[in-house]
């Protein structure tokens, strides 16, 4: 029975978190939320480490509990090409846990990829699993971080948290590309790896997200 009702959740959570804004709407938020962690006091992304940034994934989650939980969320990942950056891929993300857990909870997050392999695992049209994979860690934040530190994990994760959450679950979410959403937004089916690799156009309303990406 508690399965069942934390997989309720988990679908829930998912189909209102994806039915809940446009693609357009995805990439302006996506464009807000690289804004503002670019610009945080003390907590901000040091340039450096998006000067040398492969690609970029930026997600929204949402997680509520009262003894299970689940969350969904989705965001858009993009790389850097030969010619600029990648037009967005869309992903979304979902799971279930259980324990004590009370609280509802958005987070917003910016996964920065610091090797090509790194942008790859974002390229199937499949699942990723943050730290399996690819090496996952913290990284660097504020302005006096050292600009020479080389990469420790092949993805630098940041995140910031609206709401308040009690208690500890099980991790079992995983970043999915969303096919349909990218054929939404290009108007024809494309795949992950044609729109990271830069061989799809970039759509001119996407150019509301590069203005924040570092060149």
């Amino acid at each position: 029975m508690k399965q069942i009702i934390i997989l309720l959740i988990a679908c829930t959570l998912s189909f209102a978190t994806a039915g809940a804004a446009t693609e357009q709407e995805i990439v302006n938020q996506s464009a807000s939320i690289l804004r503002d962690f670019r610009r945080m006091p003390e907590r901000q992304i040091p340039s450096y480490v998006l000067r040398h940034a492969r690609g970029l994934a930026i997600l929204t989650v949402v997680k509520v509990g009262f003894g299970v939980s689940g969350k969904g969320g989705q965001g858009v990942v993009v790389a850097r090409t030969n010619r600029g950056w990648s037009g967005p891929s869309f992903v979304g993300t979902g799971g279930a846990g259980w324990g004590f857990q009370v609280g509802a909870q958005i987070t917003d997050f910016v996964f920065v990829l610091n090797s090509s392999a790194a942008v790859r695992a974002f390229s199937h049209d499949g699942n990723i699993v943050l730290g399996v994979d690819a090496s996952a860690a913290a990284g660097p934040v504020g302005r006096a971080a050292h600009a020479g530190v080389t990469p420790t994990a092949a993805i630098y994760t940041y995140s910031r948290n609206k709401g308040l959450y009690a208690g500890a679950s099980l991790e079992g979410a995983v970043i999915a590309t969303q096919k349909t959403a990218n054929a939404r937004y290009y108007g024809r089916p494309v795949r992950a790896t044609d729109i990271l690799s830069g061989r799809v156009a970039v759509p001119p309303n996407a150019r509301v997200l590069h203005r924040y990406l570092v060149r």
